[in-house]
Parts: C-alpha cells; sequence; structure tokens
C-alpha cells in the first residue's frame, strides 16, 4: 500500500523538517473519516499547505516563516514534498496543564494550542512525536482538487510507495532525537505509547 501524506502547515512542516520540534498535535480536520483523527500510517510523507496558518497562531520567532513559506511556495497548479516522517509515538492529553508542560516543544502559541484542545472539546487532542527526514532532492508533483480542504491523511498521485526508498537524511541524531522525546515524556510524567497502525 502507498504511503500517505500527512498535511499540515507549512509553517509546522518547516519546524519539523528544521529540528525546531518533534511534536504535532491533532484534533482531526471537518473532513475526517467519523470526524475524529486516527493514525493512518506510522510513516508518511509531509505535506506543507498554507490553507489556515496565520502569524498571530504562532511563537513571535516563528511568524515570519508565515510570509517565508508562502513566498518560498512552489507555482500554482503544483506541490512541493521536501520530507518525510515516521510518526514514532503518540499519546492523548485532555487537560489543559498538560498542554501548558508542553508549550516550549512546538511554535504554535499557547492560546492556539489550547484552542484546539477545546475544539470538539469531548475529544482528546492527539500528541504525536514526529522524526522527521529531509529530502536530497525535493519532489514536485501536480496539485489536485481532491487535496484540499480541512484533513489529516491525502494520497498523493506521483510519489514513491516508500518513502525510504528516495534518498534522504534524518533531521536530528538518534541521540539528540530519544533526547527530545525522554524530555516530553518527563513532563508529562508518562511514557509515550510506540504508534502501531
Amino acid at each position: 500500500m502507498a504511503t500517505p501524506a500527512f498535511k499540515e502547515w507549512a509553517v509546522v512542516v518547516r519546524a519539523l523538517l528544521a529540528g525546531e520540534q518533534i511534536l504535532d498535535v491533532r484534533k482531526g480536520g471537518l473532513r475526517e473519516a467519523n470526524r475524529h483523527f486516527a493514525v493512518r500510517s506510522d510513516r508518511c510523507w509531509l505535506y506543507p499547505t498554507v490553507e489556515h496558518q496565520r502569524p498571530e497562531l504562532l511563537k513571535p520567532a516563528y511568524r515570519r516563516w508565515v510570509a517565508e513559506t508562502q513566498a518560498a511556495a512552489p507555482p500554482e497548479g503544483t506541490l512541493r514534498i521536501d520530507g518525510w516522517a515516521e510518526l514514532v509515538a503518540e499519546t492523548t492529553i485532555s487537560e489543559p496543564a498538560e498542554l501548558e508542560g508542553l508549550d516550549g516543544k512546538f511554535i504554535w502559541t499557547l492560546d492556539y494550542a489550547a484552542s484546539r484542545l477545546q475544539w470538539k472539546h469531548r475529544d482528546p487532542l492527539w500528541i504525536l512525536a514526529v522524526r522527521a527526514h529531509r529530502l536530497q532532492e525535493p519532489i514536485t508533483l501536480a496539485y489536485r482538487a481532491e487535496y484540499g480542504g480541512c484533513t489529516s491523511w491525502v494520497d498523493l498521485e506521483g510519489l514513491p510507495d516508500d518513502p525510504t526508498s528516495v534518498a534522504a537524511e534524518p533531521v536530528l541524531t538518534d541521540e539528540s532525537f530519544a533526547a527530545r522525546l525522554r524530555l516530553v515524556e518527563q513532563t508529562l510524567g508518562r511514557p509515550l505509547e510506540t504508534t502501531k497502525v
């Protein structure tokens, strides 16, 4: 089965591929199956989108990234894939205090992250530990209308079935990634569960 693409703000994909963060938080988009988030694969292409991203939703040091990612976007009608990721571990949270503890571990403002926690408040917020890999050469694809909209997972036409078949390097060493993951677990006071699909 082909590896799906994980759709996320271009600034967050940039942060993952720069080693600025190893976490992503998800509640599920409006087009998700049953309108709930679920991990579809433990390996995914990183699909950057400029939909919904706004500077005021990011910490001040990253706000300029919105304009920069828009300026660097590929020509209209195309997508550029710069990397892929392993979804290494996961947990869910439902308490604001747990989210506050993770505040320094992602580029969103705490207020915006908290709004994701409160949206569909009966559903927990997923915390995903993401091991990103940067492609040596980006892959450019034609954009298709079905790729649009608010969804986490997209099947992109024209990508290799297996990301490991393309030349790429992890953005963090094994030791650095493991250390950052341990800090997340120490902050939460519990181990994350290994992602299994």
